[in-house]
């Protein structure tokens, strides 16, 4: 097998000096992530620092390690591990022939950037390389990077920001050949003016791209003529995508298919394309079109594409579906939104569950973090598509649902809980047979142990 990274490799990307001759087949920071073959980067953080693992790292099998300090073991020697690992990062792109995309947006990155892999990978499969996990940071990306092996048609990058001039710099590690911008919504908003702020900083993906790249950006929203602009003075060429009539990639029918999915039948370019998404919903048309935007661009198979998006599940945390049999009567389906959460994705996933025939329809939902001042009116503004979805009852978690509490007084059942802790406890005791639950909050409410206590109730 064709090592990822050679100690040589490394030293000569990195600048460091090797002190024995090793190859790994894998990188990771993370030491509880180490296994036989990684490389281990010994990274300085605020709270901790890598290098009180590097032992641990070789008791679990890592070949090596990039240090900033003595160390015992087979290592390559650097003057600062966080400027190796972004050099790394840049020989792995520098190395590699084929086509790279770049993915960002308030909403949907993820679940874009999986369905891409799962679009590109069905017409070159081994051949795909992308992002694991939501690793779209400053030292994510350049992980991801690194991981890259040699020989891949395909990378598709995940890039995130809650700051202007973030995506500036990790756009220009990437050096995406297509980037894609999948929504603007008051994400973070805590740390812009308002939502124009955030579409300048988004747009900011496209100043790494690729001399006659693409950019992608979404028709339906009202910043489009202002992200097509940011686009123009980057890219070769700007395709637009959406439901309206003038975008260059859009939805020529959609409709709720009876097993639960939706049928989507596509204009891009010259093509047309049908397919059955296993998604419901508005939000998954979108990203389905922006998928097939970004597959066009870089000169993959649509067909196969559309094939891979008719068989892609939910991702855990993102929109996982999990059928859960009480024992008796109809199963309970539990929706797993409990990764993260702002005032679009949760109106987004409010309407698919009000398009699901249920006993009861029950919402958990937690407090969407980092909207800054507005951020009562925000979380008051959801009543109406809960009221609109038909929920019949509302678990309502963390300090800031305050707000949602009573603008739901008189319109809809609802408890409001402090934390997690209680959410779970009150969770498990409300669910009937029948009911179908939406878990959905910000990551830091903790949520997802809520959806672990729902599923182990059998």
């Amino acid at each position: 097998m064709t090592p990822l990274w050679t100690s040589a490799e490394i030293a000569a990307a990195t600048g460091g000096t090797a002190n024995a001759d090793f190859v790994v087949s894998g990188v990771t920071f993370d030491s509880r992530e180490v296994g036989p073959g990684d490389l281990f980067v010994a990274l300085r953080g605020a709270t901790t620092d890598g290098h009180r693992f590097l032992d641990q790292a070789r008791a679990q099998g890592a070949a090596g390690a990039l240090v900033g300090a003595d160390w015992d073991g087979p290592q390559v020697r650097v003057a600062d591990t966080m400027a190796a690992l972004e050099a790394l990062a840049q020989a792995s792109r520098a190395r590699m022939a084929g086509r790279v995309i770049g993915v960002t947006g308030s909403v949907g990155k993820t679940g874009t950037k999986e369905a891409l892999f799962a679009a590109l990978d069905r017409s070159a499969p081994g051949e795909v390389h992308r992002s694991v996990k939501s690793y779209n940071n400053h030292t994510g990306v350049p992980l991801s990077l690194a991981r890259m092996p040699r020989a891949m048609r395909f990378g598709v990058f995940e890039m995130g920001m809650n700051h202007a001039g973030e995506l500036s710099a990790l756009t220009r590690i990437v050096r995406p050949h297509c980037a894609l911008i999948t929504a603007i919504a008051p994400a973070h908003i805590e740390f812009f003016k308002d939502e124009s702020g955030i579409a300048d900083a988004k747009a900011e993906i496209f100043e790494g791209l690729e001399p006659g790249g693409t950019a992608i950006v979404p028709f339906d929203s009202v910043h489009y003529p202002r992200l097509r602009a940011a686009a123009e003075r980057y890219a070769g060429r700007v395709v637009s995508f959406g439901s309206g009539a003038g975008a260059d990639v859009r939805a020529l029918e959609s409709m709720r298919t009876r097993t639960g999915g939706t049928y989507l039948s596509a204009r891009v370019g010259t093509h047309e394309v049908n397919l059955t998404l296993a998604q419901p919903g508005g939000h998954w048309v979108l990203n389905a079109l922006c998928v097939l935007a970004a597959v066009d661009a870089v000169g993959g198979d649509l067909g196969l594409a559309a094939l891979a998006l008719g068989e892609l599940g939910g991702l855990a945390g993102r929109g996982e579906r999990t059928r859960i049999d009480l024992g008796a009567g109809d199963p309970v389906l539990l929706i797993d939104e409990s990764y993260n959460a702002n005032p679009a994705s949760m109106r987004a996933t409010l309407a698919v569950l009000g398009e699901e025939a249920a006993a009861r329809r029950i919402v958990v939902l937690g407090d969407m973090r980092e909207l800054g001042a507005d951020s009562p009116g925000y979380h008051a503004a959801l009543a109406e598509p809960i009221v609109a979805a038909g929920v019949d009852f509302a678990l309502l978690v963390g300090p800031e649902m305050a707000a949602l509490a009573s603008a739901l007084e008189g319109r809809v059942d609802f408890v409001h809980v402090a934390d997690a802790a209680s959410a779970r406890e009150r969770a498990v005791a409300l669910v009937r047979p029948g009911d179908a639950v939406l878990v959905k909050g910000s990551n830091g409410i903790g949520l997802a142990a809520v959806v672990t206590a729902l599923k182990a109730r059998t």
